[in-house]
Formats: C-alpha cells, structure tokens, sequence
C-alpha cells in the first residue's frame, strides 16, 4: 500500500510532507459535498406545506386591500419621517397621488432625502479637506476651485447644499403630484365615454371598467393603473364601493371622487348606468369649458399688470424726458 502511495506521489511530484495535507483537503471537500447534498435534498411533503402557506399568505394579504403591509422605517430612519402619524399619512398620501403607491415608498423617499441632504454635503466636504491636503492629487480644475473657498464660503456652500437636498424632493413630489392630478383630469372623461359606450354594448361595470383600463394602458397609463388597481381589489374580495373611493383618495382628484358617488349611487338605486355615465361625462365636459373660460378672462387681469410695469415707465421717459432735457440746456447756457 505504501508502495502505491510512493509511486502515485513520484508521478504526480508530491513529496512526503504533502500527503496528509492532500488527504486533509480531500476529505474536507467529501466532506463539504456530502452535507450539502444532505442539505440540499428536499423533502416533498415539506415543499408542499410551505407552497400551501405561501398561497395562504398571499390570500390574507390580497383580502381586502390588495396590498402589502406598510413598511415601518427603523430606528435610524425614523429621526428623518415625521414622527406624527397625521403628518406621515399625508405624505404617504401624497406619495399614491404621485404615483408611488408601494408599501415601501416612503421609505425610499426618506432614503432619497438622506442622501442628498447629507451624503453629497459629505462628499464636498471631503473634497475640499483632500484637496487642501498635501499628497492627495486631485484635478486641477477641483483643486483651485474648492481649495480656494474660505471657512464662510464653506459653511454657505454647504448649507445651500443641505437645504436643497432635503427640501428639493418635496417640492419635486408636489410637481409630480399637480402634473398627475392634471393628466388624470384631462383624460377622464375620454375613459367615461369609452366606459358608456362598454356598457351599452352590454357589458358589466366591472368587465367595462377593465376593458376601458387595458384599452388606455398606453394612451392613459395613469387612468389605467386605477381602474386595473380597482378590479383586482374587487376581485379579491373588496367591497366595490371601498374600491372606488380608495381610487378616489389616491389620486386625490375631486373629479374621480364624484365618480365614485355617481357609480355608487347608480348601484345603490339601481338607476341606468350609462344614462348616469352620460350625463357625468357632459358635466366633466362642461366644466373643463367652464375653467378654460375663466383662465381666458383672466388672463386680461394678469396682463394689465405686465403691461403697466412695462409701459409707464416708457410713457414717463417720453412725457418727462423732453422738459428734463430743456431744464438742462437751458442750466448750462
């Protein structure tokens, strides 16, 4: 046996210390195989209790809202959300509206706030302590740029730099949330017609309302979201009417909401659904007439004061100018 090993080790160039070391490593990787092949064995009863779970889990969390559980920031995020919950429930709210409907969304927009308010202050920072210290090679152009700055101009730069970060993302989620809220209202009675013409061909309001979402999935992609949203929550168990002003609070347009008690009040005293669609589609219509009227006679208004500030003090150059001119000459003659 001895032999063997003697003449597999000349073959190979191993020498005598090395075997116990070669025998070690091969036994610790049988080793390793065995207890992750054990390991990785699965049990079938085992992987089918946990599918069962799993489809049980998924039940409970689509009964009713349709939705996953809020996500809770941690200790350290919640020295930056807002500690009360009013406050924090509208900016959740605000977050839907803009289209940022996930459970995990405030927590993302916190992280955002973060890091703009105070990782990149951090990062210039310390570009301006490397480059103010000897050995750090830096651009040339960051170099005169930052190590120039003195201790005030810093501390501006700097403070200019966190505001910005942690002020900038809510003034871009109300942008956001306008340019939404503005969308939905110019494409919603476009989708009341296409959801009358649904129903007078004989189709549910349901099957209407689904029909009108993927019909609009590109042309209206906001629209659509909701009313798909709608259904798969109807469809998994929850009240229409709960649906419906849900939709209504996440866009927060007051528009959708009294759609939302037509449709319930159509439902509730069994009125004729496309007659009710009808006429809310011709009141939408006339009151987006109605508010492009009152912007046109506005605009008379807005422009006196343009007009004024930018006309009087040519009229008082023209009326005053000569006369200013005559005193003159007539001081120097």
């Amino acid at each position: 046996m001895l032999d063997v090993f003697a003449t597999y080790a000349d073959q190979y160039g191993l020498t005598a210390e090395m075997l116990p070391l070669t025998g070690l490593a091969a036994g610790a990787m049988l080793a390793f195989w065995g207890v992750s092949t054990a390991m990785a064995r699965r049990n079938p009863a085992a992987d089918r209790l946990a599918s069962i779970a799993a489809s049980r889990r998924e039940a409970r969390l689509d009964r009713g809202l349709l939705k996953a559980p809020e996500v809770t920031p941690g200790k350290i995020m919640k020295a930056f959300v807002p500690a009360d919950n009013v406050k924090r429930s509208e900016l959740q709210s605000k977050l839907a509206q803009a289209g940022f409907a996930r459970p995990e969304a405030l927590l993302h927009f916190t992280l955002v706030r973060i890091f703009l308010g105070l990782v990149l202050p951090g990062l210039l920072l310390a570009l301006i302590v490397a480059s103010r210290t000897p050995g750090i090679d830096l651009p040339a152009a960051v170099t005169e740029r930052l190590g120039g700055l003195t201790n005030l101009g810093t501390l501006q730069l700097l403070s200019v730099l966190i505001a910005l970060g942690y002020f900038g993302p809510a003034y871009w989620l109300d942008g956001r949330v306008k340019e939404r809220r503005q969308r939905i209202e110019e494409s919603f009675p476009n989708a009341l017609d296409l959801m009358q013409i649904s129903v007078e061909s004989g189709m549910g309001f349901d099957a209407a309302m689904t029909r009108v979402g993927n019909e609009l999935m590109h042309t209206s992609p906001d629209i659509a979201f909701e009313f798909l949203s709608v259904q798969r929550q109807i469809q998994a168990g929850r009240p229409r009417e709960a649906a419906m002003f849900d939709m209504a609070q996440r866009t927060g347009v007051e528009t959708v909401r009294s759609f939302a008690n037509v449709a319930k009040q159509s439902m509730q005293f069994g009125t004729n659904m496309s007659s009710a669609l009808t006429t809310y589609a011709h009141e939408l219509r006339n009151y987006r007439e109605m508010r492009a009227q009152e912007m046109a006679n506005k605009l008379p208004v807005k422009m006196s004061a343009v007009l004024a500030s930018l006309m009087l003090p040519v009229l008082i150059m023209l009326t005053v100018g000569p006369v200013v001119i005559r005193y003159a000459r007539m001081m120097g003659g």
